[in-house]
């Protein structure tokens, strides 16, 4: 064991905040829910991956670096999956269009990740290669009496009213479920509550041979296997999005106890809070619907692009627990910050160590804001000469991902005192309505490789910030 230091985390299935205990101090494990690979990832799948990646480095440095096990799975087999296809590749057998937009959205999920400053997981595994494993569970499920088949529409469904406590991670019971979930009342179904693992696919669609008919896995089901051939039937922590609540988590617990006999799925489950842009819940219809691509490659968001250390920093400003307003301040606020620690840890030499105050911080509950204060009191003491705060500053930095110069660039260097009065000249030029003058300035400075950002403050006045185009 590499510290003593103690974890505690808020597990959604007790309602409350826990010491973590392992099960096994060696090896350490965790499964965090990953893309489904029909569209490039919006900056909502950015959260769970960065907020659980510095989970995974905090059991990293407490349990060592070789007893940790970090799992993030890709969902490849879908039918979101499936209509993306037919609809991007429509001249393509469905199995090859499905195969294109996996390869392409998966690796594009990878690159944006690593962007983020994400290390990557122990194993990701595809939902695809573990179809055998799926079928396994099924199989224990139907001879449990958990499961059953629905032959007349091809499909094998959990029973839901087989399982006493279902709705214990979601702290719903069967009735209040079924009141606040879209089901499907069939006559097939022993309930309308009880959902798909195994449902028949046609001629066209993918499919693989079972003991039921050729077809593919539901959605839940395939976590369950994944997990567990890489975890165990029972492992520490189960992790994601608060959307993941119910159903999927819910039904990922059921059917994987139901198939194992066992009193849990995961010890331990955490959930991070949910994202709206601009104060506005993100959506297609509303325009405000973001990729993580776009964030880094394109002026969409803010009329700029963003460095991913920066998205980064912004995510993890607000306690992962807690909803977050992904904002164009936020990110600029988060730069700033960013840019400042930068300034002084450029100047670090050795390896450095991280701070007993920053990881006592984080320690509980992953408590980045509190964290982050003790990074700014190391910053004031590196600023103020002490040599081994410099280096500590630039350890931390490094710890969470972040590089000690990486926002430093030739903006640095430019002379700030002349940017500014050119900017303040073009600003007088334009409330003199001398329009000419502002874009021959503007014109100027983006010579230059500087970027000019209009905006008013909070009495409606127009002000101008720059920086370095990117």
């Amino acid at each position: 064991m590499a510290s003593d230091l103690k974890l505690r985390l808020t597990n959604t299935l007790t309602r409350s905040k826990e010491d973590f205990v392992p099960i096994d101090p060696t090896n350490v494990r965790m499964y965090v829910c990953g893309p489904t690979v029909y569209d490039f990832a919006h900056i909502g799948n950015a959260r769970p991956a960065i907020v659980f990646d510095v989970l995974f480095r905090l059991l990293r440095h407490v349990y060592g670096e070789d007893h940790v096990t970090y799992v993030r799975n890709i969902t490849d087999v879908d039918d979101k999956i499936n209509a993306r296809a037919a609809r991007d590749w429509p001249d393509l057998p469905l199995n090859d269009a499905i195969r294109r937009v996996t390869e392409t959205t998966a690796a594009q999920y990878q690159e944006d990740v690593t962007a983020l400053g994400c290390l990557p997981p122990t194993v990701q595994p595809r939902a695809t290669e573990n179809i055998a494993g799926m079928q396994a569970i099924i199989g224990k499920l139907i001879a449990n009496h958990h499961a059953y088949e629905a032959p007349q529409v091809g499909e094998v469904l959990f029973d839901v009213g087989s399982m006493p406590d279902y709705g214990a991670l979601s702290g719903r019971d069967l009735e209040n479920n079924l009141a606040g979930a879209r089901v499907e009342v069939d006559s097939h179904k022993h309930n309308p509550a009880d959902f798909v693992l195994w449902k028949r696919s046609s001629e066209t669609e993918p499919g693989w041979d079972s003991p039921w008919g050729r077809g593919r896995p539901g959605w839940h089901i395939e976590c369950s296997a994944m997990s567990e051939r890489y975890l165990g039937e029972i492992f520490d922590i189960h992790a994601g999005g608060l959307d993941l609540i119910f159903p999927h988590h819910e039904n990922e617990l059921a059917q994987s106890r139901c198939a194992h006999g066992t009193d849990a799925m995961a010890r331990y489950w955490l959930h991070n809070g949910f994202l709206q842009v601009e104060g506005q819940k993100m959506s297609k219809s509303l325009g405000n619907f973001i990729t993580i691509h776009e964030l880094l490659e394109t002026d969409k968001f803010g009329g700029r692009s963003w460095p991913g250390e920066v998205l980064r920093l912004a995510m993890l400003m607000t306690h992962y627990r807690e909803p977050i307003d992904f904002t164009v301040k936020r990110l600029e606020e988060a730069e700033e910050k960013l840019r400042g620690w930068q300034r002084v840890a450029s100047a670090a030499r050795g390896s450095g160590t991280v701070d007993g105050s920053v990881l006592d911080a984080l320690s509980d509950d992953i408590g980045f804001h509190r964290a982050s204060v003790a990074m700014d009191v190391i910053a004031r003491k590196a600023n103020r000469g002490t040599e081994t705060a410099v280096e500590c500053l630039a350890a931390t930095l490094r710890f969470f991902g972040f590089a000690p110069d990486s926002l430093l660039k030739s903006a640095e260097v430019f002379d700030h005192s002349r940017i500014d009065d050119a900017v303040n000249a073009r600003l007088t030029a334009l409330n003199a309505k001398d329009f000419k003058r502002a874009d021959e300035i503007r014109a100027a400075l983006l010579a230059e490789g500087i970027q000019l950002m209009d905006s008013k403050n909070d009495a409606g006045e127009r002000i101008t910030k720059w920086e370095m185009k990117r």
